[in-house]
């Protein structure tokens, strides 16, 4: 366990983490001190923690909504799935009937030539 110190909204906090973690959460903390800033910009000074529970709020909103655009492209991701399988499957049924016509004609030709064949032997005999 590794131990990281991060200033959000002018104050350091000491946080533990998973080793090899430190880096990303010093990214996560300077993004949460930056929209804290951003917050006390347009609000003044309004408190601490009515700021931190504002920005935590804004970065909720952003995750629901990244949520639901990600839900969203596996739904069309699905639909396009089912359309390709769709259209393989048509393709299949196509060279399905091709090949049971093929082999149609082959069955006969085959039969023709096996009729000739017992023809001409009974008309010799």
């Amino acid at each position: 366990m590794s131990h990281v110190s991060v200033t959000i909204n002018g104050r350091q906090y000491r946080m533990a983490c998973e080793d090899g973690q430190e880096a990303h959460l010093v990214r996560l903390a300077k993004d949460l001190d930056q929209r804290v800033g951003e917050l006390r910009t347009r609000f003044g000074e309004i408190g601490d923690m009515r700021l931190l529970v504002m920005a935590a709020l804004t970065v909720a909103d952003e995750l629901a909504e990244a949520g639901k655009r990600l839900r969203q492209l596996e739904l069309a991701g699905l639909e396009n799935a089912g359309a390709v399988s769709a259209d393989r499957s048509k393709a299949a049924e196509a060279a399905l009937a091709a090949a049971i016509g093929t082999a149609a004609e082959r069955i006969e030709r085959v039969a023709k030539s096996l009729n000739q064949g017992l023809g001409e032997e009974i008309a010799l005999g």
